[in-house]
C-alpha cells in the first residue's frame, strides 16, 4: 500500500471517528442542536461563588480528557456578558453547581427563616442549558441544605459529598449522555 493510500485511509477514519462521536446527539436534534464536532469534548461549568467546587469539577473534567468551559476565564473581546455566554455555550454537556451563595424565602418570612439558594444567574443558566442541550446532557451538583428550585423536578441531581462519590456519578452521567469518558482515569 502506498503512503498516499495510507494517508487517505487515515483521513477517512478520522471523519468516521468524528461522525461516531456525534451519533448520540442525533436523537435530540429536533429539539436541541448537536454540538459542532470541535465542541464535542467541551463541558460548560455554571457556578456561583464556590471556587473550590468549581475548580474540583474543572480538574475532574480535565482528568477524563474533557475541556471545561468557565465563562470568566474566557476572553471578553468587548462583548456583553450575555453575548459572551451565548458564544461559549456551544458545548456537549453542562454541569450546574447549585451552591448556597444566596439566601431567600417568601417575603412575609423573617430573614432567619430564609434558606440557602444558588445565585440567580445559576438558575437562569440551568434553564438555558436544559432547553439548549436537553435534560440528559445537563447535570446539577448541589450542596447539602441548598434549596432546589421546585420546577426542576425530573432532572438529574448529584449531591456533593466530601468523600468524592459525586465525581464518579458525574463522570458516569457524562458518559451515559454519549460522550466518551474513561472512568479508569478517575
Amino acid at each position: 500500500m502506498k503512503s498516499s493510500d495510507v494517508k487517505n485511509v487515515q483521513r477517512v477514519l478520522k471523519v468516521l471517528y468524528r461522525a461516531r462521536d456525534l451519533l448520540p446527539f442525533l436523537d435530540d436534534r429536533k429539539r436541541q442542536q448537536a454540538p459542532r464536532p470541535e465542541n464535542i469534548r467541551k463541558v460548560f461549568i455554571v457556578h456561583g461563588r464556590n471556587d473550590t467546587l468549581k475548580v474540583s469539577v474543572a480538574r475532574l473534567l480535565e482528568k477524563v480528557n474533557l475541556k471545561p468551559i468557565i465563562l470568566h476565564e474566557q476572553p471578553n473581546l468587548g462583548r456583553t456578558i450575555i453575548e459572551k455566554f451565548l458564544d461559549y455555550s456551544d458545548v456537549a454537556f453542562a454541569v450546574i453547581l447549585l451552591t448556597g451563595d444566596d439566601r431567600g424565602g417568601p417575603a412575609q418570612d423573617p430573614p432567619e427563616k430564609y434558606r440557602l439558594r444558588a445565585r440567580q444567574n445559576v438558575i437562569l443558566e440551568l434553564g438555558y442549558f436544559i432547553r439548549a442541550l436537553g435534560r440528559k446532557r445537563v447535570a446539577a451538583i448541589y450542596q447539602q441544605d441548598v434549596e432546589i428550585p421546585s420546577d426542576y423536578s425530573g432532572v438529574l441531581f448529584i449531591p456533593h459529598d466530601e468523600s468524592g462519590i459525586w465525581q464518579l456519578r458525574l463522570a458516569k452521567e457524562i458518559r451515559a449522555s454519549g460522550i466518551r469518558v474513561d472512568l479508569n482515569k478517575l
